[in-house]
């Protein structure tokens, strides 16, 4: 029993990829709009190498997890078969179309008519890398925690938590601004209350789930705890973000970059508990 800690790697890997994605879908819109100057549009793309570097940052740590890195192409062997190698095929996809695109617009290779194409390709992956996320935990039937809407809805919750702050302050660092930026903390927010929501849910749910040798509210017997501390975490990073709009003023990039650190420790946890709630049954739950 614990919080899933030891399963810090596919914590990275989920949380980071989740938040790319939807950082990604934020700097696609922004371009999408055709109102950018070239001098901006190219200052965009730019900020946009952090989406990569995190994206990188995550399939290394999903490596650790195989325990060799060696064996990460192993991943791959069953794609359509398996929901891991699907999640691994599916993301990869998205990094490669995602990095590949970017590197061509970014060195002015890639023709104007082929950038919405790229951009509108590259989210459609981004989704279907989430999705595949969800299904490598969301089709097990002998873990009742895992096996629930709650999954689907922490994964795209998180892509909806992460990926607004994450864009804002990217477009922030490309000096873009604009009515429509203003969006993006009201998404971040309705996501959040959403999330509260599916928690609060969730753990009333763990007292109704056993096995002939456990409770799943003893899994983590810090459940209510962790998860206030996630949203005290999340609620902050929120507060980094939109007090000085209310003020009237722009949030400085040091004060998002704090804000962006805080989100995804407040995810970190939140996954940290998800892995933790692992549990077997066989083939049946009893309730």
């Amino acid at each position: 029993m614990g919080s899933g800690w030891h399963e810090w790697p596919l914590m990275i890997f989920t949380v980071f990829g989740q938040c790319v994605v939807g950082g990604f879908m934020v700097l696609a819109l922004a371009l999408f709009k055709g109102d950018l100057s070239r001098d901006k549009q190219q200052r965009l793309l730019i900020s946009m190498l952090v989406l990569w570097v995190l994206m990188g940052v995550g399939f290394v740590a999903s490596t650790l997890h195989l325990g060799s890195p060696l064996r990460a192409f192993n991943s791959l062997n069953r794609v359509g078969e398996s929901a891991l190698s699907n999640e691994i095929a599916s993301g990869a996809l998205f990094f490669a179309v995602g990095g590949l695109g970017w590197l061509l617009a970014i060195l002015g290779r890639m023709p104007a008519g082929l950038r919405s194409l790229w951009l509108m390709v590259t989210m459609v992956l981004g989704v279907i890398f989430v999705w595949m996320m969800v299904r490598v935990y969301n089709t097990i039937d002998t873990v009742p925690t895992w096996y629930s809407i709650w999954t689907p809805l922490s994964f795209f919750l998180t892509m909806f938590i992460g990926g607004p702050l994450l864009g804002y302050l990217l477009l922030r660092v490309a000096g873009i601004e604009g009515w429509a930026m203003r969006l993006l903390p009201v998404v971040t927010l309705l996501a959040l209350t959403v999330s509260v929501v599916v928690a609060l849910m969730q753990g009333a749910e763990l007292a109704t789930i056993s096995s002939s040798l456990q409770q799943a509210s003893s899994l983590v017997p810090d459940y209510g705890s962790l998860m206030a501390w996630r949203v005290v975490l999340l609620v902050a990073a929120l507060a980094c973000w939109i007090v000085p709009q209310l003020k009237g003023h722009r949030p400085a990039l040091p004060l998002l970059s704090l804000a962006l650190v805080l989100m995804l420790a407040g995810e970190l946890i939140g996954r940290g508990v998800f892995y933790g709630l692992h549990m077997t049954v066989g083939v049946a739950v009893a309730s």
